[in-house]
């Protein structure tokens, strides 16, 4: 198998269905051009009803039932939802909320990361499993659980975590007095003479020490990385011929993905563009870029929606070509397999809202039909784009650790830092400029020409060094507003801000202010252009570096909001202002070659994207609206789509995609 081929699959539940509907199920399945079949990553009751009694006879059968068309299985070890036997003999398992409260059985997700007793069940369930099918030449990997740390799962406060956490901290702090200063346990008698005083932050009266709040996320994101090493070590051992993933979220933050992708093969993750809090294709756009740079590497779709989506309430459907549309979208930022979920809508349990490619009756309508279409269409150009990767010349700065620190201790009213993330995200999307997603604690590669790394709030040694050595050896970063704030342990640095980062900046903050909207605050970047300013701005002093852009109103009117700097070869704009999204495209457009910028005049709802490999380039052109455009391009190629040649001007459809091979 290879995974740089696109392919599709389907997440399949043959155990909510009538045996006699499986070779039915598997017989459309083939018919629509499906390859690839998920199973039984909820199926634990049924494959271990009772303690230490197993039943693989059914999902064997479905496996066979669904081999008989050609179908491939990726299976998923089912520890996301302990069955209730489980759970009546060993209540232990189960998660504390901060409160204290012991969260009951029933829904998912309902066993604590730190429990010995569910590591251990843990084991003997997956070793069961990987030993029955260690020989199945139908099944072609595994799926780790299900999600990790949805529904803020991934917070535990019982006493196995308290333990787990002074053995974690101990570890990284090595004595109780590193730790009381590292932290600043001084501040309201929080100091400690021992490690079993060192407290896990459950629900107190005022806050918790920010430097606690932060290392309990971090510790949070590593219990969930060991949980699954204990996993991924049983299958690589017993089953090595066979890949091992996990299928992520997208922007979720609760888990670092840097860490947790890095036992496994390669990363996948659950698609849901339209859901009941909205549709923004540019956020879409931006966990496909996350996803990607975890790993730097092309990743997987192990659930795309297929239909409305929602648990007690239902989102909007897909609409015409919606489907298709979001199905490029993923292969054009490096999907190289789309898994729909689900096959059929459920008629039982929480998800009976959440549509699949068929309703509750089974009958093939408008997605099943679209699906089809859409397969038929891959069909005829998945050869053209083997073995095709993204290689971006821009790049965006992603932190969770950065992430936490804010969440944990934000100083800015109603601002979050992954607003500003999507904000300079929202800037790039709208000039047509694809970006990479990059970790700040690795080495930044000379060849991005543009790096932007957004509120940058704590910093570490790694953090300072690589942005150094990139800007040094000639490349062009962009900074902003409360960077350099607070060091890795999520403490106030003492000097002048931004910190460390002062040299890089050539200049320091003399004053800032969070700003309540009541009075109009505005930065004039050139004779002629102004720009809004919301709820946070810095005065600047440049030592060096030059004034680009002043405040024309507001708190600090005349005074420098932004400044550029020549550092060695290269240069840093440092952004002390929350400017709007038009001055962010300005800024970026004012730093990028001029090839870098063809298609900034194209809609802000077009998008534009590559994959390409030693011998061809493809240009995805996807049109997010619901209006048909035409679009002067200025490319000559061919659209492998419709098989026909391109030259400068082209007519999009509404939700319409083009794939343009260039020429030469």
């Amino acid at each position: 198998m290879n995974r740089r081929e696109i392919m599709l699959g389907v997440d399949y539940y043959p155990e909510h269905w009538p045996k006699e509907r499986w070779k039915t199920d598997a017989e459309m399945m083939k018919e629509l051009g499906i390859e690839f079949v998920r199973l039984a990553e909820f199926s634990w009751s049924k494959l271990e009803p009772e303690k230490g009694v197993y039943d693989f006879k059914w999902l064997d059968d479905a496996i066979d039932t669904l081999s008989e068309y050609g179908l491939k299985i990726v299976l998923g070890t089912p520890t996301a939802a302990p069955p209730i036997w489980l759970v009546r003999e060993y209540p232990e398992i189960l998660p504390v909320d901060s409160e204290g409260h012991v969260m009951g059985p029933g829904g998912r997700r309902y066993y604590c990361y730190n429990s010995p007793i569910y590591r251990e069940l843990t084991k003997v369930i997956v070793t069961k499993m990987a030993e029955h099918y260690k020989s199945n030449p139908h099944i072609i990997g595994w799926q780790i659980d299900n999600e990790f740390g949805c529904h803020e799962s991934n917070f535990c406060y019982c006493d196995n975590c308290l333990k787990a956490f002074q053995k974690w901290l101990r570890r990284k702090y090595k004595t109780i007095e590193n730790l009381n200063k590292a932290w600043g346990t001084v501040f309201w008698s929080g100091e400690y003479h021992s490690w079993d005083e060192v407290i896990i932050p459950r629900k107190t009266v005022a806050l918790h020490n920010p430097s606690l709040l932060l290392n309990y996320r971090r510790f949070v994101s590593d219990s969930i990385v060991e949980y699954q090493r204990i996993q991924v070590e049983i299958l690589k051992n017993v089953t090595p011929d066979k890949f091992v993933t996990h299928n992520f979220m997208g922007l979720f933050g609760g888990v670092d993905y840097y860490k947790l992708s890095k036992d496994l093969d390669f990363v996948s993750w659950d698609n849901y563009p339209k859901t009941i809090w909205g549709y923004d294709s540019k956020d879409t756009a931006l966990a496909h870029d996350v996803m990607r740079g975890v790993k730097e590497a092309n990743f997987w779709i192990m659930e795309e929606q297929s239909g409305s989506v929602g648990w007690p309430e239902m989102a909007p459907a897909p609409l015409p070509g919606e489907i298709r549309l979001w199905t490029y979208q993923a292969i054009a930022h490096g999907a190289d397999a789309i898994f729909f979920f689900r096959w059929r809508t459920s008629n039982i349990g929480a998800e009976q809202f959440w549509h699949g490619i068929l309703d509750y009756d089974g009958i093939p309508r408008r997605r099943y039909k679209e699906i089809k279409k859409l397969s038929e269409e891959l069909g005829r150009i998945k050869d053209r784009l083997k073995n095709t990767i993204i290689k971006n010349d821009v790049a965006l700065v992603y932190s969770y650790d950065i992430r936490w620190a804010w969440e944990t201790h934000p100083s800015i009213p109603k601002l979050d830092y992954m607003d500003i993330i999507k904000r300079y995200y929202k800037a790039l999307f709208e000039i047509h400029v694809p970006v990479d997603v990059i970790n700040p604690e690795k080495p930044i590669p000379t060849h991005y020409k543009l790096v932007l790394a957004p509120m940058l709030y704590i910093v570490n040694e790694d953090i300072l060094k690589n942005l150094e050595r990139y800007v040094k050896n000639g490349g062009k970063l962009i900074l902003t507003f409360r960077s350099g704030v607070k060091n890795w342990d999520n403490v106030a640095y003492t000097e002048a801000l931004p910190g460390p980062l002062r040299k890089l900046v050539g200049g320091y903050i003399y004053e800032y202010s969070a700003l309540d909207g009541k009075h109009k605050t505005q930065v004039r970047l050139s004779q002629s252009a102004e720009f809004s300013v919301e709820k946070f701005c810095e005065s600047l002093i440049p030592e060096g570096s030059d004034v680009i852009a002043y405040y024309s109103s507001g708190i600090y009117e005349s005074k420098p909001a932004i400044l550029k700097n020549k550092f060695s070869s290269g240069e840093v704009v440092y952004v002390g202002a929350n400017i709007d999204c038009e001055g962010i495209k300005e800024i970026i457009l004012s730093l990028l070659p001029e090839d870098k910028k063809i298609f900034n005049h194209l809609p802000s709802n077009v998008e534009i994207y590559f994959r390409q490999n030693d011998r061809k380039k493809f240009i995805f052109i996807m049109n997010h609206s619901a209006e048909g455009k035409t679009l002067e391009t200025g490319l000559k190629g061919r659209d492998i789509l419709q098989n026909e040649s391109v030259s400068n001007i082209l007519s999009i459809d509404p939700f319409g995609v083009k794939i343009i091979e260039m020429l030469g």
